[in-house]
């Protein structure tokens, strides 16, 4: 069984991380496929998400689950708050009875060098570039998942990820905290994120009670 992480943050929340391994059969035995999605890849992905959501919490209501106009999935009367994030083979969800969460999880690529000016701030950027040049693509990798777990707590879409989504300077370790800030029109939310780095993979999640 290719459960690849878990973590029962407290008594209302719990996270997983799945390393799809299997054929898509295995999946349709336990969740069915709710979106009409032709990539195998992605059906791959899809399924893993919603099998990861019922081993956390068995019994939860994934044939409930709605799909809001800023694609979040979500269950209408709220019995379980979740957030769900693939990459690769890789599929993540976070599952509590109390708490607003967002999880993101983001393979290390150079990919992301191409789009730091777009989601990092100008104080984000100058917080990595005074970094060591072997540490500056784990960071860029980890502040984009950073930022995606932010985006996926917030949840309610049109978001300015480098003015709205902030970050503080931290030490960069295997695991550890992240200071943040959501900074609305409305409201300024202070927000701890939880960041685990795994050789090529890195894994961010959020939860608060606003």
């Amino acid at each position: 069984m290719p459960l690849f992480y878990q973590q029962n943050i407290n008594e209302h929340t719990r996270l997983g991380i799945w390393r799809i391994e299997e054929p898509e059969e295995f999946f349709l035995e336990a969740v069915p496929l709710q979106a009409a999605i032709t990539h195998p890849q992605k059906r791959l992905q899809h399924l893993a998400g919603r099998y990861m959501l019922a081993h956390l919490f068995p019994g939860f209501p994934y044939h409930e689950i709605l799909i809001a106009d800023t694609r979040k999935p979500y269950l209408p009367n709220e019995q379980y708050h979740f957030s769900i994030s693939h990459c690769s083979s890789y599929a993540a969800a976070i599952v509590s009875t109390e708490s607003r969460v967002g999880v993101d999880v983001e393979l290390v690529t150079a990919r992301v060098e191409k789009i730091k000016h777009k989601f990092l701030h100008p104080d984000e950027l100058r917080f990595v570039n005074a970094q060591l040049p072997s540490q500056q693509l784990q960071l860029l990798s980890l502040l984009w998942s950073a930022k995606e777990a932010m985006f996926k707590w917030y949840s309610y879409g049109d978001v300015d990820f480098s003015e709205m989504l902030r970050v503080f300077p931290f030490i960069l370790a295997n695991k550890g905290t992240i200071d943040a800030c959501f900074i609305g029109t409305a409201m300024q939310v202070p927000l701890t994120l939880h960041y685990q780095l795994f050789d090529d993979l890195c894994m961010v999640q959020v939860m608060s009670d606003h």
